[in-house]
């Protein structure tokens, strides 16, 4: 087959699978946050509601495209569309199974962390378009969070990129996958580097404590206010990939990517990921949103110096520990 048709082909199958597991993910997360408040969240569309995204997402097709009359047209358009993009684009070079991957990248991690970086600017280019004074506020706010958190976020990502010498991520989880690490051999440098790697992809994929720019107590909705129907639904769709996608980045940095105990494969990273992804939400659904000041105050007093630590400790380890 030819090479230039066999990754296109790959692309699609990949595009359809992250979509097919962020429908999965909003069922999950209505059906878990119904649990811990006592509701049974979705029941009555398909087998204990399964088939609810879609249904929402035919009601959402059916509804009017609204653009307010002095927003900035092109940009306006084009804001969800860049958004959803941005995130699906991120699972190109995640590292499937044993010499698997969509496209396998010599500096794979960072070319997903500096799409990681950009989806912040279809959020910014939403609020500044919509010409309403929350939704430029939530655009700002999302700017401010982004690059503050964007930084520990690189810091933790530093750590096994030193330890193991190399920026491909299926280079990153063999190494792993021989050493039979667990968050990256040592421990005591690749566990705190989890956490801090956890709490920035919380702060980067908007979730509460870390959904400022989206406070509907303050915000309305945000950037998008101004929003309806598929566009809407577009950037809702990027939320939701881009907080899977970053949890099967955070199981292929720390936590082994698809090796596993018994037949190392795909399942094995679905696993992980899907206990990270349930553990987003469990935290979701548990904390109340921070306040701007303490958002920021938290970053920068106590995950930027551990994370800059960390770094330095990874390498000192590298020069003078011992090999694993």
């Amino acid at each position: 087959m030819n090479e230039h048709l066999r990754a296109l082909l790959l692309a699609v199958v990949v595009v359809n699978t992250v979509l097919a597991l962020t429908t999965f993910a909003i069922w999950f997360e209505r059906k878990f946050a119904g649990r811990m408040q006592s509701r049974l969240g979705p029941t009555r569309v398909g087998p204990f509601g399964l088939l609810q995204p879609v249904a929402d997402a035919f009601k959402l097709m059916q509804k009017e495209s609204i653009r307010p009359r002095q927003a900035d047209r092109v940009l306006f358009e084009l804001a969800p569309l860049l958004g959803a993009t941005c995130a699906l684009g991120a699972a190109a070079v995640v590292p499937l199974a044993p010499g698997v991957a969509p496209a396998q990248l010599d500096l794979g991690l960072l070319f997903v962390l500096a799409i990681g970086a950009v989806t912040v600017l279809p959020i910014f280019i939403a609020g500044w378009s919509s010409n309403n004074k929350f939704a430029l506020l939530g655009g700002m706010r999302a700017i401010a969070q982004s690059i503050s958190y964007e930084v520990p976020l690189l810091l933790a990502a530093l750590v096994p990129i030193v330890l193991t010498g190399s920026m491909d991520l299926s280079e990153i989880v063999r190494q792993q996958a021989e050493g039979r690490w667990l968050a990256v051999w040592p421990f005591f440098l690749g566990l705190p580097a989890f956490a801090i790697f956890l709490l920035a992809m919380l702060a980067e994929s908007n979730r509460i404590p870390f959904d400022i720019p989206e406070a509907e107590s303050e915000l309305v909705a945000g950037v998008t206010t101004e929003y309806t129907g598929m566009k809407f639904a577009l950037f809702y769709l990027a939320e939701y990939a881009h907080t899977l996608i970053a949890s099967a980045l955070a199981a292929a940095l720390f936590l082994g990517g698809w090796d596993g105990p018994i037949a190392p494969g795909l399942h094995w990273l679905l696993l992980k990921t899907f206990v990270l992804f349930g553990f987003i939400y469990w935290v979701r659904w548990s904390l109340l949103r921070f306040r701007s000041d303490q958002l920021l105050s938290i970053c920068w007093r106590w995950l930027v110096p551990a994370g800059v630590a960390l770094v330095a400790g990874a390498g000192a380890w590298v020069a003078w520990g011992p090999t694993p």
